[in-house]
């Protein structure tokens, strides 16, 4: 299925849109849903051939500067700043690497794409990792949720100060083909076709799950959606489920194997909290709604999966 998009759009094509984070989950989505007859560049830390009408640039965004670099000598009219350090640990070690990558690689965009005139940025939050709250307590519970909090704060504080056309997408748990493979879905699913049995924690943690698809989807219409310049949206299914449901899920979809899931095996993470999206302030923002199934999402990725792992 594909997401539903209503209402007025300023149509992509002709437009340069620069595309970070293009070879990751939402990135090799977005790639296929893009208007086709927009200019797309795409950075990557690897290099890739160009098809599709998809111009590929190698650049690792961590180094200082990097991504200023690639805005003033692009000059697109459009960013989807997906690129990022994403890992939900609560380590020391991972403080440095998500402050660099996701916020001063981020702020130093914000500064490259206001002065080149950029007609819309979108940025990536995290809805499962800032704060649930808006409080003056709220405290992120990692340091990706961190760095993803103050990003958005920054592309908040770029628009209310210098007018600076960007919106931030929150999406929830988004899953599908080309997945990290450490993530959960991919993580049980290729232990349960190898036969062996994934280690996870209580597994009643509620999630709202989201189809990889219908997150670009959402991702493609804030590029063009008039009206949303300052706002921070959620981008979500609507539909909360237990990682335990979804595990059992996943099991069912895998069929027969001598894997079985060992919940309580693995610590429960400090700080976790069940977030719900708002979903209708983004349909109404973004005209777009998430329509792939749990059960059809499962299906698709564990399919993906056993091909990728047939063909390997």
């Amino acid at each position: 299925m594909r997401a539903v998009a209503d209402g007025a759009e300023t149509s992509l094509a002709g437009t340069r849109v620069l595309v970070t984070g293009a070879s990751g989950l939402i990135g090799s989505h977005l790639l296929h849903v893009l208007d086709s007859a927009a200019e797309v560049v795409a950075v990557s830390r690897l290099g890739r051939p160009s098809e599709r009408g998809v111009r590929w640039i190698v650049c690792d965004l961590a180094r200082p500067g990097a991504i200023a670099d690639v805005v003033e000598a692009e000059r697109p009219q459009v960013i989807i700043h997906l690129a990022g350090a994403v890992r939900g640990d609560r380590s020391l070690e991972a403080v440095g690497p998500t402050l660099r990558v996701n916020l001063v690689v981020t702020v130093e965009l914000l500064e490259a794409a206001t002065r080149v005139g950029c007609r819309r940025i979108v940025l990536s939050g995290s809805l499962l990792e800032e704060p649930a709250t808006g409080t003056p307590q709220a405290v992120p519970p990692s340091p990706y949720g961190a760095s993803r909090w103050a990003a958005s704060a920054y592309a908040r504080m770029f628009h209310a100060l210098f007018e600076t056309p960007v919106a931030v997408l929150r999406p929830s748990y988004a899953y599908g083909p080309s997945q990290e493979q450490s993530k959960l879905i991919p993580f049980v699913t290729t232990a349960l076709l190898a036969g062996e049995s994934p280690h996870l924690s209580s597994g009643q943690r509620k999630l709202d799950w989201v189809y990889a698809e219908d997150v670009a989807r959402a991702y493609n219409a804030a590029a063009s959606r008039p009206g949303i310049e300052g706002r921070t949206l959620d981008v979500g299914s609507g539909n909360m489920a237990s990682v335990d449901e979804v595990v059992r899920a996943i099991g069912e979809a895998v069929g027969p194997t001598a894997g079985t899931p060992r919940f309580g095996a693995v610590p429960i993470r400090p700080l976790e909290q069940d977030v719900v999206p708002d979903i209708e302030e983004t349909a109404a923002a973004l005209g777009w709604r998430a329509t792939t199934s749990l059960e059809e999402g499962l299906n698709r990725t564990v399919a993906w999966i056993r091909d990728q792992r047939l063909a390997g």
